[in-house]
């Protein structure tokens, strides 16, 4: 149980003013009513706060803000007005409600507390009377990514011998391996992290990539992850062996030596957007200059004076464009499909040191400001991807919220394009916004305006020695093919071989694009085998990849404690949970607006089947993963 008491009272100094002056208002009405429970202090400011897409915004008066700075400081620097113990649930509850302007629900109460560190749910080395696990037990974890991080974290606090399997040389994963110019996070920093590492170091809104890969690194180094971690190893081939109930898991050293490991469970953290894909365009192995792509960026490439053509035009692509276009001499950028841009006027701007002295500082701000950041970047920009059906307004949009934030990013586009139709009409997209990933803009729109800036969009025919041809036969000479194409996501297993009962091959029963699951994790046949990041539990609405992963390495090791508490050897998900899973998985997708007859995106397969996305909000995932279903499963002994 999070008690900020515990650290008051504060020092009086020009640091706590500065924060005090600058720190979030209503985060800071939230600690002080956490502080004091003095529950007026919310009626005054109720009428205040508005949600954060409201088409009024927030406005508070001055004296009302100057009212509540004194009184925190005066709570923070004497402790008088602090209030004995936490807040009731019920005071939880209505100072969520009101520093987020509209009604918090009791289904969320649960899950703020943990993923804001108020009372996390559940932590394995504190239980009493918790057995300690068996020694020979083993678990193997696929990548040191986000979700293998939490894994090792998790698994080390339950009391588990593990291994980590990290192909790189150091952790962090995508954050590692992305280091192309402007690459960032579009999630909010404050919410892009583990919950009970809950940082205040970050420089920006939403993370550059050095900043996530440097939380990354701090995390391994705090936790002590390294020491169990296996750099520059691939894993090649998983095949189980029913009578033990044990992996084989087969690795490749740098030096490409191999060597097998056995173990009794694996977690594949591996992700799907570690595989990138290269386009499908004739010529593009001929072109004299460098080509690359943007998830495999050389350190060396200099780009300054260069003619460069960009192919893409998705968030990568918009990335990479803002940050390069003043330094090169000329840049064309291939577009195949618009994709709806998003302003967020706060995309780059950088934390305020006296912001960051009050999440470093003031005992409880950060938990606070993190549940404010999840409210406003993730389940509530749910209603934009549920297909209302009584809308009768345009097939551009799935439901009048729907069609709102269209408008708005219509108006966003209009509005900088004023003077350039000719960009109006190329940008403007023809399909719902939310059916596939939307782009927020970060120097995308200005630099297409500049005058060294061309956008193309007749197609590419092919790649010559010295540039790219259009399909309209126009040329473009260049230096430098930069490739923004993306992942191949639908082929999840990547080029791993995973055997199990009877010598079933799961890459086979997946093939190249059609993977399926049990919450994204488990697939019959497999015991102990654990695919996180799996088929249908991205959270394709909004951010939230961060709680997903938690969610499923929880689950992962409630289905363990349920293997080791029992004697057993293995779990396994049921055929008909499976099956029942992805018949409700199958039955929801036509509500959801990535099923739109004009949605096309990498969540889909060539069939059209949503094989990515989570169609129900975060909570929901949140309150299926706290254990496995009775019934669900089987224990093999």
């Amino acid at each position: 149980m999070l008690n900020p008491a515990a650290s008051l009272p504060l020092a009086d100094s020009p640091e706590l003013q500065q924060a005090l002056a600058q720190a979030n208002l209503p985060t800071l009405l939230a600690v002080y009513v956490h502080l004091s429970h003095d529950a007026a202090m919310l009626d005054r400011f109720a009428d205040c706060i508005r949600p954060a897409f409201a088409p009024v915004p927030t406005s508070i008066p001055d004296d009302l803000a100057a009212d509540l700075r004194g009184k925190l400081h005066h709570l923070l620097v004497t402790g008088e007005g602090l209030a004995t113990g936490a807040p009731d649930d019920a005071l939880f509850q209505r100072i969520m409600s009101v520093m987020v302007g509209e009604p918090v629900e009791q289904e969320f109460i649960e899950l703020a507390f943990d993923q804001c560190g108020f009372r996390p749910w559940i932590d394995r080395s504190a239980l009493p009377g918790r057995a300690s696990r068996p020694a020979n037990f083993k678990v193997l974890v696929i990548g040191a990514g986000m979700t293998g991080m939490a894994a090792a974290t998790k698994l080390e606090e339950a009391g588990y011998d593990y291994v980590v399997i990290e192909k790189n040389a150091e952790v962090g994963g995508t954050w590692y391996e992305n280091r192309y110019p402007g690459v960032g996070v579009d999630t909010p920093s404050h919410f892009y992290s583990f919950s009970w590492e809950i940082w205040p170091d970050w420089h920006h809104y939403h993370p550059q990539g050095a900043d996530m890969q440097r939380y990354m690194v701090e995390v391994a180094d705090k936790y002590g992850l390294r020491r169990n971690v296996q750099f520059n190893t691939r894993v090649e081939t998983l095949v189980y062996d029913e009578a033990s109930g044990m992996w084989t898991v087969t690795v490749r050293r740098l030096d490409g030596r191999t060597e097998d490991l056995v173990v009794n469970a694996v977690i594949n953290g591996h992700g799907p957007v570690n595989r990138f894909k290269w386009p499908d365009i004739p010529g593009l192995a001929d072109f004299n200059g460098p080509v690359v792509h943007t998830a495999d960026w050389p350190a060396d490439l200099d780009l300054k004076g260069k003619r460069v053509a960009v192919i893409g035009t998705a968030a990568s692509a918009a990335q990479l464009v803002g940050a390069i276009a003043p330094e090169v001499a000329s840049l064309t950028v291939y577009q195949r499909t618009p994709h709806w841009v998003i302003h967020n006027p706060e995309i780059a701007d950088e934390v305020s040191a006296g912001m960051q002295w009050a999440l470093r500082n003031i005992p409880g701000f950060k938990e606070w400001f993190r549940f404010k950041v999840y409210w406003a970047a993730a389940d509530g920009l749910f209603a934009n991807v549920l297909q209302d059906p009584a809308w009768a307004g345009n097939d551009l949009a799935v439901s009048e919220l729907n069609e709102m934030t269209r408008q708005y990013a219509l108006s966003y586009l209009h509005q900088k394009f004023a003077d350039r139709p000719d960009l109006i009409e190329k940008l403007t997209p023809d399909f719902p916004i939310f059916s596939k990933r939307i782009v927020l803009d970060n120097g995308w729109f200005d630099a297409l305006l500049r005058p060294n800036v061309t956008l193309e969009n007749k197609g590419i025919a092919r790649i010559l020695p010295n540039g790219i041809e259009a399909k309209d036969g126009s040329v473009f000479e260049c230096d430098v093919i930069v490739c923004a194409t993306g992942f191949n996501v639908a082929k999840m297993l990547g080029n791993l071989t995973v055997k199990g009962i009877g010598g079933r091959d799961l890459g086979a029963e997946w093939g190249e694009e059609d993977a399926r699951s049990y919450m994204g994790m488990c697939v019959p046949g497999y015991p102990n085998y654990f695919h996180t990041v799996g088929p249908n539990s991205a959270p394709n609405h909004a951010a939230g990849q961060n709680l997903i992963s938690e969610c499923q390495v929880n689950w992962i090791i409630e289905a363990l404690d349920r293997v080791t508490e029992a004697g057993a050897k293995s779990f396994e998900v049921t055929e008909q949970a499976y099956d029942d899973w992805n018949r409700k998985v199958e039955a929801r997708m036509p509500q959801m607006i990535w099923s739109h007859p004009r949605a096309s995106s990498y969540y889909m397969n060539s069939k059209r089947r949503i094989f990515l996305s989570w169609p129900w909000r975060l909570v929901d995932f949140f309150n299926e993963t706290r254990a496995p279903a009775e019934g669900s499963y089987v224990l093999h002994r």
